[in-house]
């Protein structure tokens, strides 16, 4: 038979396909050229691999920290952007959304919508868009449909303009209201839920459509995050840990079932 080398850092992913000397080639060096005070080249070195290995999360990480560290941000930036779409990937969505997180830290201009809608997918695709709804909509500063435009999209633009009213998301089934002062959200609502517990729900909610209206007084801040990022954030995790701790009941119940078979 013949012989097969252990595979180190292997992935259901190509990069498990890629010879592993390379990597850990480029790896070595680009740790000497830092060693020697030599950062440029090292960017350098690892931005030649990435071109022949563009799914090694290794080197990716490793030009990110080099980058971060050396005056680089935007480079580093671009890294996490890149990290987050593998890690999701992967399943590793805690580690996705620290990249974005880092990523939005390193450059405020990057909107990481995108990102968090790939998570939320990813992790919930059972919210998924299930077609345009139907239904009008209001004359407003802002307006448009749930299978189209992703709620995360909306807010990101009402956060950087810095807008100040209420952002009203119409469901098939649900209803609910998000309210914003400068374009960080304060308070949400839904006919039986208010604060954070109104705003998961509306998360909920992938089709139908949505209008903002502009607001010349400011609303009182129910919802204290330190972030809209972080918000949404937060509600992702919690949304990931009932859906975990669901499938875990009726794993359970099935259980249960066959012991009394």
């Amino acid at each position: 038979m013949p012989d097969t080398k252990p595979m180190t850092d292997a992935q259901p992913t190509p990069e498990a396909a890629v010879p592993e000397g390379e990597i850990e080639t480029a790896l070595l060096d680009a740790d000497l050229f830092v060693k020697y005070k030599a950062p440029e080249r090292a960017i350098k070195r690892l931005r030649t691999a990435l071109e022949r290995h563009p799914r090694s999360i290794r080197l990716r990480e490793r030009l990110r920290e080099v980058a971060a560290a050396n005056k680089h941000p935007e480079e580093s930036a671009r890294q996490c952007l890149a990290l987050a779409s593998l890690y999701i990937e992967r399943d590793e969505f805690d580690t996705a959304y620290d990249r974005l997180l880092e990523a939005k830290s390193l450059d405020a201009r990057i909107n990481i919508a995108s990102g968090l809608e790939a998570i939320r997918r990813a992790r919930r695709p059972d919210l998924s868009p299930s077609g345009v709804a139907a239904g009008g909509r209001r004359d407003v500063t802002l307006a448009g449909d749930l299978s189209l435009i992703s709620l995360f999209d909306a807010i990101q633009v009402i956060e950087n303009t810095r807008l100040t009213g209420v952002l009203v998301i119409t469901g098939d089934a649900n209803a609910g209201r998000i309210f914003f002062n400068e374009g960080r959200i304060v308070d949400a609502e839904t006919e039986e839920l208010m604060g954070e517990d109104a705003f998961q729900r509306t998360v909920e909610m992938t089709s139908g459509i949505f209008d903002f209206a502009r607001s010349a007084q400011p609303f009182p801040a129910k919802i204290t995050a330190a972030s809209n990022t972080n918000l949404i954030l937060d509600t992702l995790r919690r949304l990931d840990e009932e859906s975990a701790g669901g499938e875990k009941k009726e794993a359970e119940e099935e259980s249960d079932g066959l012991d009394e078979l």
